[in-house]
C-alpha cells in the first residue's frame, strides 16, 4: 500500500523548506509568487492532501459539528440535520450526524466519541431522562445546544417547539369535531416532549369543560411505526373504544393507521387520527394525516447558528460574553382527511 504524502515530500519536491509549504497553504500572501507556484506545483504533481486532524490538533479549532439526535429513521430528525448541514456549510464548517437510537448507552458512546474528535460543538437531542450524559459531557468543555428539548435545569442554548401548545391544538381539533373519549399514543414517558403533549392535550380536554379521563393514554416503549401498530392493536383490544387517538409523533399515527387499516376499521369514520411532526409520509399515507407541524428545518438551522455564535465568541485571548438563549417556536395545525369525520 502506497503511503500517504506528507507535507516533507512536498518540501523535498519543491525545493523547499517544510515552513514555506504551510504558509502556502494557510497564509499563502506572505509566501512570494514564484515560491508560491511551485510548491502549489509540487502539491498538485504528488496529489498531497493536508492533515486536517493535525491542522486541528494545531490550531485547537475543529471544522466539524456533531448533531447527534434520537432517531434517523424518522423524516423529522433528517429535516432538522438538514437545516444544520445548511447553516454549518455557510459558515464553512461540516457536521458529523450520529444517532443515538433512543438509548442513552448508545447516546453516551457517540458524546465520547465527539469529544475525542474535539468537535467544534455538538446539536443534541438527549436520549438519556436522566440527564448524567449531559453531566458528563458537559465536563470536556465543549459547546452544545439542545435540539427539539427546552434546556430545563442547564444553562445552554435550546431550540425547540412549545408542545403544549401542540399538544393543545391536536386535542382542540378532535374536541370541536365532536370526540369525547380520546386515546393518547404517547412514546417512551420519559421524553419531555410527550409529557408536555400530553399536559397540553388535558389543557384542552380542560378547555372544553371534560374531564382528564377523557383522555386515555397508551404508552409505547418507542417512537416509530412498529410501536404505533402495537398501540393500535391494543387499541382495538379495548372494550371502550375511544373514537379518536392523538399520536406523540407521525410514525406512531401511521402505524396507527396501518393497524385500523388491517382490522378493517375504517379512519376516519369510525377512529379519527391526528400525529404529530408533519413529516412528508404524513400527506402521502392511504388517509392522509392530520398532524401538528413542527418547523424541523428552521429548528436545526438556528440550533446550528446558536451553536456557531458561541464558538465564535471564543478568542485566542479567551471567550467573549455570550448569553444563552432558549428559542422556542410554534407549532401548526395541518388539517388532513384522517380527522374529519362527521359525528
Amino acid at each position: 500500500m502506497a503511503q500517504p504524502v506528507g507535507i516533507k515530500d512536498v518540501a523535498r519536491a519543491a525545493g523547499v523548506s517544510v515552513g514555506t509549504v504551510s504558509n502556502v497553504i494557510n497564509r499563502p500572501d506572505s509566501v512570494a509568487t514564484e515560491t508560491r507556484a511551485r510548491v502549489l506545483s509540487a502539491i498538485d504533481r504528488l496529489g498531497y492532501v493536508r492533515s486536517e486532524s493535525a491542522r486541528q490538533l494545531r490550531a485547537g479549532r475543529s471544522r466539524i459539528m456533531g448533531l447527534l439526535v434520537l432517531d434517523m429513521g424518522n423524516p423529522f430528525f433528517v429535516d432538522v440535520a438538514r437545516g444544520a448541514e445548511r447553516a454549518a456549510r455557510d459558515a464553512g464548517l461540516g457536521v458529523m450526524v450520529c444517532n443515538s437510537a433512543q438509548s442513552a448507552g448508545e447516546e453516551a458512546d457517540y458524546l465520547s466519541l465527539f469529544a475525542e474528535q474535539r468537535v467544534r460543538g455538538v446539536l443534541l437531542t438527549p436520549a438519556d431522562a436522566t440527564g448524567r450524559n449531559i453531566a458528563s459531557f458537559r465536563r470536556h468543555g465543549i459547546p452544545f445546544v439542545l435540539v427539539d428539548r427546552v434546556a430545563e435545569g442547564t444553562t445552554e442554548c435550546s431550540v425547540s417547539v412549545d408542545d403544549v401548545a401542540g399538544g393543545a391544538l391536536a386535542v382542540r381539533h378532535l374536541v370541536d369535531a365532536g370526540h369525547r373519549s380520546i386515546a393518547y399514543v404517547s412514546g417512551p414517558p420519559g421524553f419531555n416532549q410527550v409529557r408536555d403533549r400530553r399536559t397540553g392535550a388535558l389543557n384542552a380536554l380542560a378547555e372544553a369543560g371534560l374531564s382528564p379521563s377523557a383522555l386515555r393514554e397508551l404508552p409505547t416503549e418507542r417512537l416509530d411505526v412498529a410501536a404505533g401498530r402495537d398501540a393500535g392493536a391494543r387499541l382495538l383490544g379495548l372494550a371502550e373504544r375511544p373514537t379518536a387517538v392523538f399520536c406523540a409523533n407521525d410514525l406512531l399515527a401511521l402505524g396507527v393507521l396501518q393497524a385500523m387499516y388491517a382490522a378493517g376499521v375504517g379512519v376516519p369514520d369510525d377512529l379519527a387520527i391526528v400525529g404529530y411532526d408533519d413529516i412528508e409520509f404524513a400527506a402521502a399515507a392511504a388517509v392522509p394525516l392530520t398532524s401538528v407541524r413542527q418547523p424541523a428545518v428552521t429548528m436545526g438551522a438556528l440550533a446550528a447558528e446558536l451553536l456557531l455564535e458561541e464558538t465564535e465568541a471564543e478568542t485566542e485571548t479567551g471567550p467573549r460574553r455570550h448569553e444563552h438563549r432558549r428559542v422556542v417556536l410554534q407549532p401548526e395545525l395541518v388539517v388532513r382527511r384522517s380527522s374529519l369525520s362527521a359525528r
